[in-house]
């Protein structure tokens, strides 16, 4: 009986163990969960704000160009100076849209994260194996 007895208490002792373990693996996680949440964020604000940036800058100057190739070219042919400005302009929009929606498709948002928790579920199916 002492024999069962003490094998209780090795296993409590050791379920006690594998419960602080598993606890202190998910803060951990949770822990790096929320900081890359806040990079993330981060991130796509400073993103956010630098395309701001350039879509400003980049239509002021695309409207400069625009004025000064149009009064250029207006006595040549105005109709024709026009069509080609446009096919120009949807060619270049055509093109960022295509590169924007390969940015879209590659994304992996918590890839860190989500690495590491595969670890862990690898390491528990190891040892619980």
């Amino acid at each position: 009986m002492a024999n069962s007895t003490a094998t209780y208490g090795q296993l409590a002792t050791t379920s006690k163990r594998m419960v602080r373990r598993l606890a202190t693996i998910g803060e951990n996680r949770l822990e790096l969960l929320a900081v890359e949440v806040q990079e993330e964020r981060e991130r796509i604000l400073r993103a956010f704000l630098l395309a701001l940036g350039v879509a400003t800058f980049g239509l002021l100057a695309g409207l400069t160009l625009t004025a000064l190739i149009a009064v250029w070219l207006w006595a040549w042919s105005p109709a024709a100076v026009l069509l080609i400005l446009t096919g120009l302009y949807a060619a270049a929009g055509i093109f960022l849209y295509r590169r924007l929606l390969g940015v879209m498709r590659n994304w992996q948002t918590l890839s860190a994260s989500l690495e590491q928790l595969r670890k862990d579920r690898e390491c528990l199916e190891k040892i619980l194996a």
